[in-house]
């Protein structure tokens, strides 16, 4: 069965090239095509389909428009938005992300058409086959969380009894790696934390230059800890966020009592600047046992090595669910590499990092 899909796109150049790019996607089928927010409000409520793309800049009513008409009626539609790579676009983005949209494009600006389709055609079957690979599960409408914490997701991914280990009394810093789903996730989680919580924490989010930085920007406003897009030399101190910056690599420097943030250029690791592996190894290799690394929802397997090197030293991994994951991948393969220590869904994340923490300012004393 054919992913029903509806193209939206103020350029008739974009709508055509988003067409093509389609029409050489096995499974999947444009039943309608829209010019303006108004038009696509219509179209999406008449056909009710799989998939939209939605340009996130268009006169009138715009993407954000769009998105909340469809969240408003409840609709089981994927939607990835289209963007360009400007602030004003990453900042509309960023909001749709956190709204539900489950990805986004940079609309490509080659000098040929044929180049741009290329691009464009790569883009939307790695998504397309992320989507067929999870069903039609919407991401509008959130999944059911567990109301409780689950030290293990399930008996065929529980790591054997000789793999489990005793969690550190002591947590010195928290590093995160997430991706596809992950502005919302963030946004649920941070505000959960404490203001005066009291151990630094350092994220990487798969996104490009201009996205980390309003992404920093909207997690901040909803949160009491200071969110920050990461600057080389910044000193990282307990209770402060730091967003990985887009394109570049982040990773821990310093010394254990003088821990500091460090941006590279340094090559992608498995097409990922900024990459989760990267920042793990760091962490790990600086902070130990006294370091707590979350693998939360994304595509892939950036961040499967950088666990093993955490369980190396000694430190502790934790995954996000499935239920709550918007694509259940690189939380996956770490549980399935036997390297979580806990499982947990999103909405229990936040009480757990806090008791965690807690734990480890009292018996630090």
């Amino acid at each position: 069965m054919a992913f029903r899909t509806i193209v939206v796109d103020d350029s008739i150049i974009f709508r055509k090239a988003v067409r093509d790019c389609f029409n050489t996607i096995p499974d999947v089928e444009v039943v309608d095509v829209a010019s303006d927010g108004e038009s696509a409000i219509n179209k999406i409520l008449h056909h009710k389909p799989d998939l939209v793309t939605l340009d996130v800049e268009m006169p009138g009513i715009d993407g954000l428009g769009v998105l909340k008409a469809i969240k408003e009626a409840k609709l089981s539609t994927n939607v990835i938005m289209l963007s360009s790579h400007t602030s004003r676009g990453a900042a509309t983005t960023t909001k749709a992300l956190a709204l539900g949209a489950f990805d986004f494009i940079l609309k490509p600006s080659h000098t040929t058409y044929d180049l741009n389709v290329a691009e464009l055609t790569k883009s939307l079957t790695s998504r397309v086959s992320v989507l067929a690979k999870i069903g039609r599960r919407s991401t509008i409408v959130p999944p059911t969380h567990s109301p409780l914490a689950r030290p293990i997701a399930s008996a065929q991914m529980m790591p054997e009894p000789s793999q489990r280990r005793r969690v550190s009394d002591r947590v010195d810093a928290v590093v995160i790696g997430i991706s596809t789903g992950g502005p919302k996730a963030l946004r649920d989680l941070l505000p959960t934390l404490p203001q005066k919580f009291s151990a630094p924490i350092l994220i990487v989010q798969h996104m490009p230059p201009l996205f980390t930085a309003t992404l920093a920007d909207d997690l901040n406003k909803c949160c009491g800890l200071n969110v920050v897009e990461a600057e080389h030399g910044m000193p990282i101190r307990a209770g402060e966020v730091y967003i990985a910056p887009g394109g570049k690599q982040m990773r821990m420097g310093g010394f254990p009592g003088c821990f500091k943030i460090e941006i590279t250029n340094d090559p992608a690791i498995k097409s990922c600047r900024p990459s989760v592996d990267y920042l793990f190894d760091s962490a790990a290799e600086l902070v130990g046992k006294r370091l707590l690394a979350i693998v939360m929802t994304g595509m892939g397997d950036d961040g499967t090595d950088g666990s093993r090197n955490v369980r190396r030293c000694g430190g502790t991994v934790w995954a996000q669910d499935e239920a709550s994951s918007t694509v259940f991948g690189m939380p996956r393969r770490v549980i399935e590499s036997g390297l979580a220590d806990a499982v947990f869904p999103l909405n229990d994340i936040g009480r757990e990092l806090c008791r965690q923490v807690n734990k480890s300012v009292v018996s630090s004393y």
